[in-house]
Formats: C-alpha cells, sequence, structure tokens
C-alpha cells in the first residue's frame, strides 16, 4: 500500500466523513488538504482539522466563484486572523467562465485575488489556485505578487503557461479526471515529477462528457495515482513517492 496525500478537497461538503475518511485511510491515504471556499467553510475545515488531527490538514480560502455574495472584508479578516493555523492559503484564483462572470467581473476577481496573494506573500504561505480558463491573469498575478510556493489546481491549460509554471518551480496536480480529460492528460504527463502533487477535489462530480462517472471521495485519489502513472509510464510507487514527498514539503506538514 502507497502512502498517498489528497491535496485538495472540500470536506466539509461530504456526507458520512468519518466513513469516507476511514475508507480513505484503507487505500493508504495518510493526510488530506482540507480546503476552504468561503467564510463558513473556512470555519468547517479549521474545525475538521482539530476533529481529525494530524490527518486532514486546514487551508482558508475565497474561491472565484463565491466573490458576488461573499463579504470580502469579513472573508479576509477570518483568512488573516486564522492564518497560522493554516497549511495554505487556498482555493483561491481566477475563473472566466461565463456563469461565474456573471457574479463577479473579470476586474473585481483580479482585485480580490491580489489582496489574497499579498496576505500569502507577507504570512510565507503556499497559494492553491483556481484558474479555470484565466491560467495567464492567474499565473502573471502570482508572479507579479513573488509567490514562491504555488500549487495550480485541476490544471487544463495551455502549454506555454504550463512551462512558465514549471520554470517557476510551482506545482500541478493530477485528478481522477486525468483517465479522460485531454487536456489534463497532457499537462500531467508533460509536468515533471518533482512538481506533481494528486488531489480528488471530493465530492466534485466527474463527467466523461454528458455521461455520469462517480461522486468523488478522498479514496479515489487512487485513480490519480494510477491515472498519472500510466501516463508517464512509471510504476505507481515511484509516483506516490514523489508526490506525497513534494506536498509533505509544499505544505509543511512533517512539523506541522
Amino acid at each position: 500500500m502507497h502512502k498517498l496525500i489528497d491535496t485538495h478537497a472540500h470536506l466539509e461538503e461530504i456526507d458520512n466523513l468519518e466513513r469516507v475518511l476511514a475508507e480513505a485511510r484503507m487505500v493508504g491515504m495518510i493526510a488530506v488538504i482540507a480546503v476552504g471556499s468561503d467564510y463558513e467553510s473556512n470555519k468547517r475545515v479549521l474545525q475538521l482539522a482539530r476533529t481529525y488531527p494530524g490527518f486532514v490538514y486546514p487551508a482558508l480560502g475565497l474561491h472565484p466563484g463565491r466573490l458576488g455574495d461573499s463579504l470580502i472584508d469579513r472573508d479576509l479578516d477570518f483568512i488573516r486572523d486564522n492564518i497560522d493555523s493554516a497549511v495554505a492559503i487556498g482555493e483561491v484564483g481566477l475563473d472566466y467562465h461565463k456563469r461565474v462572470k456573471v457574479v463577479a467581473d473579470k476586474a473585481w476577481q483580479q482585485h480580490v485575488f491580489k489582496d489574497i496573494l499579498q496576505m500569502a506573500k507577507t504570512c510565507d504561505k503556499p497559494v492553491i489556485i483556481h484558474s479555470r480558463y484565466a491560467w495567464r491573469d492567474a499565473l502573471t498575478l502570482v508572479e507579479e505578487a513573488q509567490i514562491e510556493k504555488a500549487v495550480f489546481h485541476w490544471y487544463t491549460g495551455t502549454s506555454s503557461v504550463l512551462r512558465d509554471i514549471i520554470n517557476n518551480g510551482y506545482f500541478i496536480s493530477a485528478t481522477p479526471a486525468v483517465a479522460y480529460h485531454e487536456e489534463h492528460r497532457r499537462a500531467v504527463k508533460a509536468v515533471p515529477l518533482t512538481r506533481l502533487l494528486l488531489e480528488t477535489d471530493s465530492p466534485v462530480v466527474y463527467q466523461r462528457g454528458s455521461e455520469f462517472e462517480y461522486q468523488a471521495r478522498p479514496a479515489d485519489v487512487i485513480k490519480s495515482l494510477e491515472g498519472a502513472a500510466e501516463l508517464k509510464n512509471i510504476s505507481p510507487a515511484q509516483i506516490a513517492g514523489a508526490t506525497t514527498a513534494n506536498a509533505r514539503k509544499l505544505f509543511g506538514l512533517a512539523g506541522f
């Protein structure tokens, strides 16, 4: 059994969490990063980290899709006030999908993201970045903020941006979508093993086109592992060893 870390899961959205985490331990999971999306979920992930110490680690975030109904000052103050209890800032970033831009246009998203990146820089915390259809803009803002530690989660962007992500020393994460999503497959195949993490984005629903696949849970990190190993034509043991070491180092889990 391989030691695995799910670096991105929305645990507060999962039912029967005790059973779900027990399943995750059975496939070899030794830690999970519980990412927040707004004020309420940030409070919840902090509580879950206290409930499962040494296994659940909190990241505090403000998802771009939540900016339309968010009290920005309150949300940012909460992250700032509790950042010492977190291993990262995230999930944060930009999302240029048309449904998101209706509630938060590009300029507003970028304004908030800049504030969050400055906080991350000041606090020396890694950033977990959402960048759907905004890959270049997200990377540019991260570079301008001189962020040293970042992961672009579930990356599906262009090869040119991926190349710059790698050259900056940032990470991308492989999800179970590596089994079928061509842009994601291309990214996971191209990224060096030293810059790869595993995640599930639980409890997202994975779909192949309009066809329903399944609703993810943390134990599905094994699918991310196996898919990445097949793409890179190396053993699952090599993927597990590298990604777990990468996650420990990025999030400071060894001494947290």
